[in-house]
């Protein structure tokens, strides 16, 4: 009964574990898009910011 339990706790560790969502990020290396723009010497800000796609 000891080791089921054992068994039980390291499938519900392994489960906590890998269930840990990756952050997608945009390449801005935390700057805002404008800054980016400034950097880069673009005259827009928009290919930096996430959700400006037309």
């Amino acid at each position: 009964m000891k080791t089921l339990k054992q068994i039980g706790a390291m499938v519900l560790l392994g489960m906590f574990l890998t269930s840990c969502v990756a952050v997608k990020s945009n390449g801005n290396h935390g700057l805002p898009p404008g800054q980016v723009k400034k950097v880069t010497g673009s005259k827009s800000a928009k290919p930096y910011a996430p959700g400006q796609n037309k």
